[in-house]
């Protein structure tokens, strides 16, 4: 597996832990449909939430939420209708991006950006 691609999953994994002890509900993983794919799914407070996990090591090429582009955000529409249909969910839903960060230091830090689009 390629570098990038540990990055993502350790990042995936943090992110996990981290909304899990935050109260979120932990559902599904790498949820595929066709070419899209959704890092993380959880309820919490009654809400579907599917979770777009970006990892940066720094700041310096942009923030984690602008590498979120429109493209993007279909291909995760279009899974999450196919999971809700799957599902067959019934209350609200919401899409959130949240940046993981790692300074010089090695100290991880998070940006949740929650309803972050539709």
């Amino acid at each position: 597996m390629a570098l990038h691609n540990d990055k993502g999953k350790e990042a995936e994994d943090l992110v996990k832990t981290w909304l899990s002890g935050k109260g979120y509900e932990f559902q599904h993983a790498n949820y595929r449909y066709g070419h899209a794919e959704i890092d993380l799914i959880f309820i919490y407070k009654g809400l579907l939430i599917f979770v777009e996990v970006k990892y940066r090591s720094g700041t310096g090429y942009g923030y984690a939420e602008e590498f979120v582009d429109s493209t993007k955000r279909k291909l995760l529409v279009k899974a999450a209708d196919h999971y809700i249909h799957e599902k067959d969910w019934h209350k609200d839903i919401r899409f959130d991006i949240v940046g993981v960060y790692r300074d010089r230091n090695g100290n991880v830090n998070f940006k949740h950006f929650e309803d972050a689009f539709y």
